[in-house]
């Protein structure tokens, strides 16, 4: 997959069409396989890149932590809605708090929350008028040497040989979480109603019908590009092989990333006088931190080809970019998976079972196993559970 940054308005729309359809069920509350972000700001799980994991230099695998529930991710709070509001006219106010004279709390939640998605949500960093920001949309990268494969000690990870897809496999894992502190990117989550490890499956249903991702499907950015990066007719091939203006996401974690983002440009700065700089208003090193060194030499190559498309010469670049045609942004094939196994569907070996849709009729009784998911266990920085 290519996303293309410059044209990403954070709307979130991915975001919901991932969560409807994969995580709206019971010990996935807090999951979001698919999130956007504000940049710079803390990211989803808050400060992952500080979390660890990948490999070091020598190939092995570097240490990492488990995000905290309730600090990283962000449990769900209530409303102190009877106290402010007293809904069900119980006596607990005769009057509206406009008539009788007391003073009743504002609505507010009963626990103050510390975190959570898009916590920072357009804050971003510098100082007006100069200040700036960017949306960074993230999934399960399905690396080519993935760290969450590498960790996992019982072989439940794998990556599909028809495609590349990372899977967990759901019989074989035991919820250990060494994927979880293993992933750079903190990717893989941890469901514990049923102790076991999930994650962004890339809509594999849906790609072995010729069909791309719902994230994608839906994006109305069109910001997103599926292919198979040998393809040499894709749209992914020729960003990322061709005119290579699509960079992997910190590419220094070791993982060979197979999602590439085409770094955003920005507005001109402005001087004291209020005087347009020319110069980008979102720092260089900002990208480079995220993008690698090449950063500056695709800005150009983008710079270059929008202006030529301005003096109506042609850019096969920028018609890609722009996608006038949606379907073009994906080519798949479904005779592929149909030719490798039954028709429809690829072949999945034996044995494997992926995300089993799980009813559970007494979630509140389980609200304490919910608070040890992602390492929210007693004896943390607190000394207590959270």
């Amino acid at each position: 997959m290519v996303m293309d940054l410059n044209k990403c308005i954070g709307c979130q729309t991915c975001t919901s069409a991932c969560k409807t359809q994969w995580t709206n069920r019971n010990g996935r509350e807090y999951m979001y396989w698919n999130n956007v972000e504000t940049r710079p700001g803390q990211g989803y799980p808050r400060k992952w890149e500080e979390a660890g994991g990948g490999f070091d230099m020598s190939g092995e695998l570097k240490a990492g932590r488990i995000p905290d529930l309730r600090r990283d991710y962000g449990t769900a709070f209530d409303m102190n809605y009877l106290e402010a509001l007293n809904p069900r006219g119980d006596g607990v106010h005769d009057q509206p708090p406009s008539f009788d004279g007391e003073e009743h709390p504002h609505l507010a939640p009963v626990e103050m929350p510390v975190s959570g998605p898009n916590w920072d949500e357009d804050q971003g960093a510098g100082v007006y008028p100069n200040s700036y920001h960017f949306y960074l949309p993230r999934i399960c990268n399905h690396c080519t040497n993935p760290a969450c494969v590498a960790a996992c000690p019982r072989k439940a990870i794998y990556k599909r040989e028809e495609d590349g897809i990372v899977l967990v496999d759901q019989s074989r894992c035991r919820g250990y979480q060494h994927c979880v502190e293993a992933c750079p990117y903190k990717k893989i989550y941890f469901n514990p109603i049923f102790n076991r490890s999930e994650k962004c499956i890339f809509c594999y249903p849906r790609i072995e019908q010729g069909l791309p991702p719902a994230c994608a499907q839906q994006c109305v950015g069109r910001i997103r590009f599926v292919g198979y990066l040998d393809d040499v007719e894709s749209p992914v091939h020729k960003l990322v092989e061709k005119w290579k203006v699509a960079l992997p996401l910190h590419a220094e974690y070791g993982t060979q990333p197979n999602v590439y983002y085409i770094p955003p440009l920005s507005p001109s700065g402005y001087d004291a006088e209020d005087n347009l700089t020319g110069e980008r208003r979102i720092p260089e090193e900002v990208l480079v931190n995220f993008f690698g060194p090449r950063v500056p030499d695709v800005l150009k190559i983008l710079e270059q080809e929008r202006e030529k498309s301005r003096k109506g010469e042609p850019s096969e670049l920028m018609e890609t970019l722009i996608a006038y045609r949606h379907e073009e942004m994906f080519k798949l094939d479904a005779a592929y998976y149909q030719k490798a196994g039954k028709p429809g569907a690829a072949p999945v070996p034996k044995g494997k079972r992926i995300i089993p849709i799980v009813n559970w009729d007494d979630w509140n009784g389980h609200q304490k196993t919910r608070e040890i998911a992602a390492g929210n266990f007693p004896g943390g920085e607190t000394g207590e559970v959270a």
